[in-house]
């Protein structure tokens, strides 16, 4: 590379960043047959060219600090559905992170021996083995806490960028390939006929695929003037009509009631606004009278609803009805259903969680009712609580500053496992008591993403001038090691899940890429089932996975020394 742009890089190395992140994430987008590798990859691979050509290094400041950031809002978002499923309920899906934290473990351990591979290696095979970035992150900062010398520690965390590298690119490819593709062969049923079946039998029957938008909307406004109703109460009103709509507004001569009780009667001449189910207010002019082109005032509100009541968790969304109350039960629509950002089918027999999102469809009164019983609004986030989120890390990287002396080692957690576990009940606390504590989604996501993005930049320029001699070293071993490291665990996961534990295919799919917390997987998954089933089995496992998977990190660094 010309000298010019060597020296632009080495002495603004901020330049060199942002360039590793924006072709990193076009690089990202680039497909390859069903895969893309994804901003993450994309950026390590820039990024440890660029390194490689120019020599280009980040202070060790930044990457600790985007680190940090990372890994407390991992912990954050994921927090709510992470205690959510530590449940008797929830056991059925707990297994899937277990056995791949403890075969991924017992795999890179096996090729330590047989490759006779460093600490370093080893931890870079078991993060790209497993797809987990974060644990890419506790590796490194397991090693930097060896005590060994400073050019050992930039050897072995080198090592750890470029093994990762290979093995995510390696495990990438075989995990979705296996999910999407082998697995549903070797098992010999049709993703797409067993999502349709799913979705048919969670549904109740209802035709209407994911991703369809009715015709004709679930949930209407009408305005009809009285002419069959005189001298009847609001109650009874509701009752000719199933009970399926509420009477939002009467209009009397120039006086208007809004929201009427239940004890107020209409008179002839009166006009009525109506909200609820379209099928019931079909037959209303028969009960009221002839429907009225004219425009009300009333209007229909969404709100997106951050669950929090204790009942929700579990409950059906059939059965949420029953915890709104009558007077809300068909006076509101749930249009959307979003558990840790991924949407997932608001189907009768899809099971809520704690810190869930409901898209919630409805009169202003009574989307307001819905949010005071069961959560809080979404759009209440308009600022981040930095007393809060700075509480969080500081609390964080002060418990991973604990030392529990282990024999002949020291046990403890780092700045990363410390800010994961703060984050963790953090989040946990917002969703429980959300008077507090604003993070909105958005913006943890990008504290997330960034964070990863500057933390992965940093680690690959650093690893860039010495990646080429690792590849030499191992030569095909270290991808014929990647694959199998991916493919074990994901293997005794479809193998136990089918054949013991009975789970539909299409939501053993979903857990298998959860566990293996491949967003590439999952969306190819949902491609190839058209329709988004398997994403409500993908979010449980993703949620726990995200949690024990970057802990492994210092255990691998801790087990590869030992048997070495």
């Amino acid at each position: 590379m010309g000298g010019w742009v060597t020296d632009l890089f080495q002495n603004t190395p901020e330049i060199a960043l942002f360039t590793a992140l924006a072709l990193g994430y076009a690089f990202g987008k680039v497909p390859f047959g069903p895969i893309r590798l994804g901003g993450v990859c994309g950026t390590l691979l820039v990024a440890l060219v660029i390194g490689y050509l120019t020599g280009a290094q980040l202070d060790d400041g930044v990457k600790n600090l985007a680190f940090a950031l990372f890994i407390f809002a991992l912990g954050f978002s994921s927090g709510p559905q992470f205690f959510a499923n530590l449940n008797r309920k929830g056991l059925r899906y707990l297994g899937f992170p277990i056995i791949e934290v403890v075969s991924v473990i017992g795999v890179v351990l096996v090729f330590t021996v047989l490759l006779r591979l460093d600490q370093g290696t080893a931890a870079g095979l078991m993060a790209g083995g497993a797809t987990e970035s974060a644990a890419l992150g506790t590796a490194s900062e397991a090693i930097g806490r060896l005590g060994l010398s400073a050019d050992e520690t930039k050897e072995l965390q080198n090592n750890v960028a470029t093994a990762y590298t290979i093995s995510y690119l390696c495990g990438l490819i075989t995990i979705v390939l296996l999910t999407s593709q082998i697995a549903p062969r070797i098992m010999r049923f049709d993703l797409r006929e067993e999502s349709a079946r799913l979705w048919q039998r969670m549904s109740g029957g209802r035709d209407r695929v994911d991703g369809e938008t009715p015709a004709l909307p679930d949930l209407v406004g009408r305005a009809y003037r009285v002419e069959r109703s005189d001298g009847r109460s609001v109650e009874e009103i509701h009752a000719s009509l199933n009970g399926h709509s509420t009477v939002e507004e009467v209009r009397r001569g120039d006086q208007t009631v809004k929201r009427p009780g239940p004890e107020f009667r209409v008179r002839t001449g009166d006009l009525l606004v109506l909200v609820g189910r379209r099928a019931a207010l079909v037959g209303a002019e028969d009960v009221i009278g002839p429907e009225q082109a004219e425009e009300p005032d009333t209007v229909l509100q969404s709100l997106d609803v951050v669950l929090t009541h204790r009942d929700t968790n579990h409950l059906p969304l059939e059965s949420l009805g029953d915890l709104l109350g009558a007077d809300l039960r068909e006076a509101v629509f749930i249009r959307k259903l979003t558990r840790t950002e991924q949407e997932i089918p608001a189907l009768p027999k899809t099971r809520l969680q704690t810190g869930d999102v409901l898209t919630v469809v409805g009169a202003p009164a009574d989307v307001k009712k819905v949010e005071k019983r069961l959560g809080y609004p979404m759009v209440s986030q308009k600022t981040t609580d930095f007393v809060y989120l700075g509480l969080g890390l500081v609390l964080g990287i002060l418990i991973g500053q604990i030392v529990i002396p282990l024999g002949d080692a020291d046990l403890t957690l780092g700045t990363g496992g410390g800010a994961l576990l703060s984050g963790l009940v953090f989040g946990y606390l917002r969703a429980r008591r959300p008077t507090f504590g604003s993070l909105h989604p958005a913006a943890a996501g990008t504290m997330k993403d960034l964070g990863l993005a500057t933390f992965i930049a940093a680690v690959g320029m650093s690893a860039g001038p010495s990646a080429l001699q690792l590849v030499q070293h191992y030569g095909v071993m270290l991808p014929v090691a990647a694959v199998l490291t991916t493919l074990i665990p994901a293997t005794i996961s479809l193998f136990v899940g089918h054949r013991f534990m009975k789970i539909e295919p299409p939501l053993l799919i979903g857990a298998v890429a959860g566990q293996q917390c491949s967003t590439p997987a999952i969306s190819q998954v949902v491609s190839t089932a058209g329709n988004t089933v398997p994403v409500i089995a993908y979010t449980i496992t993703y949620a726990i996975s995200n949690i024990l998977l970057p802990l492994t990190g210092p255990v691998i660094v801790a087990l590869a020394g030992a048997v070495v």
